[in-house]
C-alpha cells in the first residue's frame, strides 16, 4: 500500500493539480499537503526531477505570483490588496 507521499508523486506525475485538488484525492487537508510538498521536492530532486510551480495569481488584478517559492496560497495581493487569489499548481516532471 503506498504512502500518502508515494501517491502525492503518482497524481502530480500524471497530472498539474492545487492543492485541494490533491486534498480531495489523498483525503487529507490542504495544511498537510503543503507540509508533504516541501518534502516531496527534496526526495524527487534525487532522481532528478523537480516539483514545478505554476504561481498563483490574483483574480481580481490579474498579478502573477512569479517569485514565490512556497507551497501556500498567498493571503492577499500585493498589488490591489484583495483575497481572490487563485492556488498555485503543482506537477512534476
Amino acid at each position: 500500500m503506498p504512502t500518502i507521499r508515494q501517491k502525492i508523486i503518482s497524481l502530480l506525475s500524471e497530472d498539474e493539480m492545487s492543492a485541494r485538488e490533491i486534498s480531495g484525492e489523498v483525503g487529507i487537508s490542504e495544511k498537510e499537503v503543503t507540509e508533504h510538498l516541501a518534502h516531496i521536492a527534496r526526495s524527487v530532486s534525487s532522481q532528478d526531477k523537480k516539483v514545478v510551480i505554476t504561481p498563483a495569481n490574483c483574480l481580481a488584478c490579474g498579478y502573477v505570483f512569479e517569485d514565490r517559492k512556497r507551497f501556500t496560497r498567498p493571503g492577499r495581493c500585493p498589488q490591489c490588496k484583495k483575497s481572490h487569489i487563485q492556488s498555485p499548481r503543482f506537477r512534476i516532471c
